[in-house]
């Protein structure tokens, strides 16, 4: 039985890859986008090239270097390409949803298991990450899986999976210290033995971070990544601000309020009553810790991080849908259908935008961005050759770094921190150091429902917003020749000559 159990999980591991691989495959070789690009490309680079665990040529963030060897592996033997780190990313995605199914079939049942599988996988945050190479995925599969064990009452095996996740991501820390804390709380035999158990997790990360102090001098990532994750973000305003904001990230972006809002509703309802009796629920311990962990990255992603990035928290995103689907089935006859037009809104929301903020990799609004500064990136290979050109990040990093797939060989550049006003106006006063400016949008500005003076000041102060130039302010404001512009929606690149070259283009 457990060899076909096994073989079982391995078929659906494979079913599932293929079924991914075959919707990812128009996004394979993009090339890299933002944080990949910025920095774990680069690290997975340093590690495959210099042999270096900690990153030389990119910020040191103080992430542990799973993610960065796994990647170096690939690359290793299959070439440092952007379709090579998208396919061992779908294998990771693949991992993920094969522990969503089974830890679902666990505490459910199998019509839920199926529903939650399928919903993740649609769920647009999920399947954007799947194809990333962001260190959030592997942290979650791991934590993914490691919860899978401890409901199958495999706890050692568990914390060797959260040890996992924690050498992906230091705050993957977060799922085994709220495990902790719930065994605690327990008045039963043995709750200390399983409180220390579950905080195994912890020794890995403190091997890391005495590693990274005893190479850098310092336990976590230099001085400017620890001011804008951690002391800048840690004041009681900032705090309250960006918990409203996770609560919103966890129950209700990108069309997650219709999910939410459907699992409130039934509850309205009594539990269907089959032939065998009322349909089953996920027992209330386990409920209880799931709303615990998703608890734990609410407020703790609230306290840190500068960017409210919605990736910080895919593992508590299939805990909820495991939850509103049970309660779907449970309290709904014909459950199916609610559940099947809840992962069409999940689809939708892949390609059409919200009426509100939001991150251009929460959808596939990333893929118009990589696709624009891939054309700029050729138009400026093919045409300012030789020339300095000003830029910000993470433009800068693509242009000077060809095996992130934007360039052929690197260019010269001079990097600004984005395109707002005041910015734009310093780079003209020293135009004598630059021939070409390449101009994009660095922030996704869609319109929104909600317009408030107030809030855009609190943006500006404790969440990192600005505004940047349109692109024909850009331009009057530089006073030069516009020879590139292409636009998506929201999303904008423009290539300006700072001098008349013989060679002049204009899209």
């Amino acid at each position: 039985m457990h060899r076909l159990r096994q073989f079982s999980s391995q078929f659906l591991f494979v079913a599932i890859f293929a079924v991914i691989l075959l919707l990812h495959w128009p996004l394979l070789r993009l090339p890299f986008f933002w944080d990949e690009a910025g920095f774990y490309i680069p690290a997975a680079h340093d590690l495959l090239r210099l042999h270096a665990l900690i990153p030389r040529t990119t910020m040191d963030t103080g992430h542990p270097p799973l993610p960065a060897a796994y990647l170096a592996l690939w690359f290793a033997v299959a070439g440092l390409k952007p379709a090579v780190a998208r396919v061992a990313q779908l294998l990771l995605a693949a991992f993920a949803l094969t522990n969503v199914f089974l830890l679902a079939r666990r505490v459910a049942n199998l019509p839920v298991a199926i529903a939650s599988t399928i919903a993740t996988a649609a769920y647009s945050i999920f399947f954007v990450q799947s194809s990333l190479a962001h260190a959030d995925l592997m942290a979650a599969a791991f934590t993914l899986w490691g919860l899978r064990l401890r409901f199958e009452d495999r706890r050692g095996f568990s914390q060797l999976a959260f040890s996992l996740a924690v050498l992906s991501k230091e705050t993957a820390v977060i799922t085994p210290l709220a495990l902790a804390l719930w065994e605690v709380w327990q008045r039963t035999p043995g709750r200390m033995r399983r409180t220390v158990m579950s905080l195994v997790p912890v020794l890995p990360l403190a091997a890391w971070l005495a590693y990274h102090h005893y190479a850098t001098g310092r336990f976590f990532g230099n001085a400017e990544f620890y001011q804008y994750n951690v002391a800048a973000a840690i004041t009681p305003l900032r705090f309250l601000l960006a918990l409203g904001l996770r609560a919103w990230h966890l129950l209700g972006t990108m069309n997650m309020a219709a999910l939410t809002a459907a699992m409130l509703v039934a509850m309205r309802f009594p539990p269907v009553v089959d032939r065998s009796g009322p349909r089953e629920r996920i027992a209330v311990a386990v409920q209880m810790q799931f709303f615990l962990v998703m608890l734990a990255y609410v407020i703790t992603f609230s306290l840190l991080g500068g960017a409210l990035l919605t990736r910080y928290l895919l593992p508590a995103y299939p805990l909820l849908i495991i939850i509103a689907m049970s309660t779907l089935r449970r309290r709904i006859l014909s459950w199916e259908w609610p559940a099947a037009i809840l992962v069409i809104f999940f689809v939708l929301a892949l390609f059409f935008d919200p009426p509100y903020r939001f991150a251009p990799e929460d959808n596939l609004t990333y893929r118009d961005f990589v696709e624009l500064h891939a054309h700029a990136a050729n138009f400026l290979e093919q045409h300012e050759q030789g020339l300095t050109v000003l830029t910000a990040w993470p433009a800068n990093d693509e242009l000077s770094k060809p095996y992130l797939g934007y360039v052929t060989s690197p260019m010269t550049t001079l990097t600004v921190p984005n395109f707002t006003p005041e910015e734009v106006i310093r780079a003209k006063q020293e135009s004598n150091r630059f021939q070409v400016a390449y101009l994009f949008s660095t922030k996704y500005e869609t319109s929104t429902w909600f317009r408030s003076a107030v809030w855009e000041k609190l943006n500006r102060r404790f969440f990192d917003y600005h505004t940047d130039l349109s692109p024909e302010a850009a331009a009057e404001l530089l006073g030069c020749k516009v020879v590139y512009l292409e636009q998506r929606k929201a999303e904008w690149v423009e290539i300006i000559e700072m001098e008349q070259p013989a060679s002049v283009a204009q899209r």
